[in-house]
């Protein structure tokens, strides 16, 4: 724990040195909710005319668009998402911090559940230049303090996938992610203002396949715990290997990846061998700034190490909601599909909705319902149809310029068929008690 909050303050600290981006003159960035593409493309007056440095609304990674829009590795968000973070420039370089780093102790029922302290967290720092052209070369680097809980994760009922020994499957836990969750850099090239191709190389990286990775979806960004349907829609945000090409039209999007296509081993904090065994694509479109749409479809071979014969294609649909309710207010909601067909035969689906209110600024509350068909969750490979609803919210507190101290909790509902029931019992759920630090 000393060397997470020592990593944390360490890549605090040149930003705190800095002004922030948002104090620079022409650099703050009004809400672009109800404006007509025109007034985005002025929202931030003066900065257009700094060296490399277009306007805010240009300044997308991928191409010209808002950088709001960006999220994990190339997937989009809609545009009326918060963009947080800590920015400063370096030379010619712009940088962008930013860290959560939870405490959290779960009560997970029944004969299968357990009691757990653990403390995830994410840490990423980007840096960004623009070259001549309007080419853009960026790098990221996302560090998580996941291995430090143990290689068998933390307990969640009706969650699968991966292993912690490398002999047995886990089950009712949710693996821990790798210390290096990405180490990315990504070059994009303009034809046009609205045309422009980009290429992406991670190891470990993200690939184009599913919605954007839970911890940094705006509608469960302060959600603690992972969803069940993660290996349905977006468990490949981790991948050792990975290289994405894609085109970017306007505000649409279509992308291929060649990637790995196994899960990370129970060995977290080293590298997985590359293998580029893989293919995703993925189409995308914001019609306007309030929605994300996108939809996608993967082959992986042998994504599960316990399970080297077994290849699946994946196909995944989500929709994503972002408005501003008032000033220090705002909603945001995903809807979310995904269907693993296995070489084995089986065909399983999981779908999830989930939400997050802010009230009023300190404020958040959420909600996820989650439904799936399982056959991983008893030997023998039978199908079951499992849900969940989450239920939970957070306050936080400023503490100093740009970190939120946070206090929270959730309650969730697991509901599992009769035949389950001996092994759950018959009421299984689990309760959360957590806190948080920020870094924004």
């Amino acid at each position: 724990m000393r060397r997470v909050l020592f990593v944390f303050l360490l890549t605090a600290g040149p930003a705190f040195a800095q002004d922030d981006m948002a104090n620079m003159p022409g650099m703050s960035q009004p809400s672009q909710t109800g404006q007509t593409d025109n007034q985005k493309k002025s929202a931030m007056p003066g900065m257009e005319n700094m060296p490399g440095m277009p306007g805010m609304s240009d300044m997308g990674l991928l191409g010209s668009y808002p950088m709001s829009r960006d999220a994990s590795g190339t997937s989009w968000q809609p545009d009326a998402a918060q963009h947080s973070g800590v920015h400063w420039m370096l030379g010619d370089w712009s940088l962008m911090t930013h860290a959560t780093l939870w405490g959290i102790y779960d009560s997970q029922s029944g004969p299968r559940g357990a009691d757990q302290f653990f403390a995830p967290g994410m840490l990423m720092t980007s840096a960004r230049r623009e070259l001549d052209g309007g080419d853009t070369l960026s790098f990221r680097a996302m560090l998580s303090p996941d291995p430090f809980m143990g290689r068998s994760g933390y307990p969640l009922l009706l969650a699968t996938g991966e292993t912690a020994n490398g002999v047995t499957p886990l089950i009712d836990r949710q693996h821990p992610h790798d210390l290096f969750m990405e180490l990315s850099g990504t070059y994009s090239h303009k034809f046009s203002h609205e045309d422009s191709a980009f290429f992406y190389f991670g190891y470990p990286g993200e690939t184009a396949l599913g919605p954007t990775a839970f911890m940094h979806r705006a509608s469960s960004m302060d959600i603690p715990e992972a969803p069940i349907t993660h290996h349905w829609m977006d468990s490949t945000h981790i991948t050792f290997g990975v290289a994405t090409a894609g085109f970017v039209h306007d505000d649409w999007k279509i992308e291929v990846s060649q990637f790995t296509g196994r899960e990370p081993d129970q060995y977290r904090f080293d590298f997985d061998t590359p293998r580029f065994d893989s293919t995703a694509v993925r189409a995308s479109w914001n019609p306007d700034e309030h929605w994300s749409l996108q939809t996608s479809w993967g082959h992986l071979k042998s994504p599960e190490q316990l399970a080297p014969n077994i290849d699946e294609n994946r196909t995944t649909a989500s929709a994503t909601y972002v408005t501003r309710l008032g000033d220090e207010s705002s909603f945001a909601a995903t809807l979310g599909w995904g269907l693993k067909s296995e070489s084995n035969g089986a065909n399983v689906n999981g779908v999830l909705l989930e939400a997050e209110v802010k009230p009023a600024e300190p404020w958040t509350a959420f909600a996820r319902a989650e439904w799936e068909q399982n056959d991983e969750l008893v030997p023998g490979g039978a199908i079951h149809e499992v849900s969940a609803l989450t239920l939970g919210g957070i306050h936080d507190w400023k503490i100093a310029d740009h970190v939120k101290f946070g206090l929270g909790a959730s309650y969730t509902f697991d509901f599992v068929p009769q035949p389950l029931k001996t092994v759950y019992g018959s009421d299984p759920h689990g309760v959360l008690g957590f806190a948080r630090l920020k870094l924004e």
